[in-house]
């Protein structure tokens, strides 16, 4: 399964890993030294939520901003708060 929104799009984002030595400047030190320089990956937070897909509903795997932002819309657990009739 890959790791990608389903709304968005959003996905894996490669970029790189730097282990440092040494104090800042700033900190009254000789400076930061690069020591190691390897490949990372960068995951998208992604949740299995159950959403909303015009009449039915849906498990879909959607990043937490897109869940935030309310660019889907999760589906009701159960029906809200009704007062009873009276007959």
């Amino acid at each position: 399964m890959t790791q990608k929104c389903e709304v968005c799009g959003k996905s894996v984002q490669v970029g790189n890993s730097v282990k440092q030595r040494g104090k800042a400047k700033y900190l009254g030190g000789n400076g930061r030294k690069t020591t190691g320089i390897t490949k990372r990956q960068f995951k998208p937070n992604l949740q299995r939520i159950r959403v909303q897909d015009g009449g039915t509903v849906a498990r879909k795997r959607v990043c937490t901003q897109c869940i935030r932002s309310n660019k889907v819309q999760k589906a009701v657990v159960r029906k809200p708060f009704t007062l009873p009739t009276v007959k």
